[in-house]
């Protein structure tokens, strides 16, 4: 069903919802406006971010609408590098998000200031991706002007989950986005994200490629693989990517670049398979600085004794936050448990619901419960009489983290994200 939405010009001095006083205009992108806000029953000063519903063609409005909630779901996560997200409603049909204010701007106003603490800021900038990766999400849009300055000049990550899976978020950018903000979109996108083999699963390598481009931007000012002013310059940056061309020269002329170049080669290779796999592994390559900055964990910790067994839990998907303890799911003598889309025709023991995408085989993984050793493990694919080989394997791949699971299986343990096409179950105990 199409949704209707109304224009909203809101300007300086407006009231949003009969609530939020317009302070100031922030910024506007492809999709939205944001505000500088004045909550009038609190006085509290917050960011509105106002979805453009008018401006989006009535048949993806839903399924826009549906993501917009999943980035207020994502950024609920309790970290002090993500920006936090409070309330959210709806304003003559166009969804809003009220989110924390940072009034030290974004980290493109801060290039080029020599007084600004790169290493610190970096570091922040890996903790809140550690944050987001642990509870199940992938940022997909890693860029400066996505990484906000706190008021006590801590770095906080921002609009993650808006981006959707990545074929959504390339063609509706492109509809709607300025040139400059189509090639920005690729620039910062690893190969598999760009030009696919398969429908491969967003990992959080993904994220770790993105860092690799920021920072190589931040340190020289300019974009690892070439300039992007029009479409020759983008099927050139987009080739040397794939190839892992970059100029490395001119990282090792800038005194930042040396202490980086690590770290950022390790980040930038072209096969995700053999880029830096996790952030921890980015976090020890990284320089140390004069005075470091502890990182505070988020107050949400994973469930890591596992008492009575397993659970999987919804992190990303549309059944977000479905907690599923696997040891409820074994019927009779069975230890297996079959993992797919929802399909009358293929039942599962543990359907997944898929409705916004179709990255999910109906056969995708197999869990089993091994009573020698009492652990769960997980297998791509399932039996299938029909096939030649008697196993048939997953069209996308099923991920541990962000190792991609062969047919023989592997072991997973509290603390795991399993990733199922763009679905994310956190493996926690109980």
């Amino acid at each position: 069903m199409n949704q209707v939405a109304d224009r909203c010009d809101f300007h300086t001095g407006d009231t949003i919802d009969r609530r939020y006083y317009v302070e100031k205009h922030l910024g506007e992108g492809s999709f939205g406006k944001v505000f500088k806000v004045k909550d009038e029953q609190t006085q509290a000063i917050y960011a509105l971010k106002l979805l453009k519903l008018w401006e989006i063609p009535p048949e993806i409005r839903p399924s826009l609408s549906d993501r917009f909630d999943l980035e207020f779901e994502a950024s609920t996560i309790k970290s002090n590098y993500l920006v936090h997200s409070f309330f959210h409603g709806r304003v003559q049909g166009n969804p809003y998000i009220v989110m924390e204010f940072c009034p030290g701007g974004d980290l493109n106003q801060m290039a080029g200031n020599k007084k600004y603490p790169l290493k610190k800021t970096a570091k922040e900038v890996l903790y809140g991706l550690r944050d987001l990766h642990r509870n199940g999400k992938v940022h997909r849009d890693l860029k400066p002007e996505n990484v906000l300055i706190k008021q006590d000049g801590t770095a906080a990550l921002t609009d993650f989950g808006i981006s959707g899976d990545r074929n959504k978020r390339m063609t509706e950018r492109n509809i709607w986005g300025k040139p400059t903000q189509i090639f920005g979109t690729y620039a910062y996108m690893p190969p598999e994200q760009v030009r696919p083999d398969k429908d491969a699963t967003v990992l959080p390598t993904t994220d770790i490629f993105s860092f690799g481009v920021m920072m190589y931007q931040l340190i020289t000012g300019k974009l690892p693989f070439g300039p992007l002013r029009n479409q020759d310059d983008l099927v050139l940056y987009i080739k040397n990517s794939r190839e892992g061309q970059w100029d490395e020269s001119l990282l090792s002329r800038n005194p930042d670049g040396k202490i980086f170049k690590q770290v950022i080669s390790g980040c930038l290779k072209p096969d995700f398979k053999l880029r830096l796999q996790t952030v921890d592994a980015v976090l020890s390559l990284m320089p140390t600085e004069d005075s470091p900055n502890a990182y505070r964990p988020a107050a949400d910790s994973v469930p890591m004794d596992a008492v009575n067994g397993l659970q999987l839990h919804t992190m990303q998907g549309e059944e977000y936050g479905k907690i599923v303890k696997l040891n409820d799911l074994i019927r009779g003598v069975s230890r297996i448990i079959t993992v797919g889309r929802q399909d009358f025709e293929t039942p599962n023991i543990l359907p997944v619901i898929e409705l916004l995408s179709c990255y999910i085989s109906r056969k995708h993984c197999t869990l089993e419960y091994d009573d020698e050793i009492k652990q769960w493990y997980v297998r791509d694919g399932q039996w299938d009489k029909t096939s030649a080989t008697g196993w048939k394997r997953s069209l996308n791949g099923t991920y541990v983290n962000s190792t991609e699971v062969m047919q023989d299986g592997m072991l997973i343990h509290p603390g795991d994200i399993l990733s199922i096409g763009d679905v994310k179950l956190r493996v926690e105990g109980y």
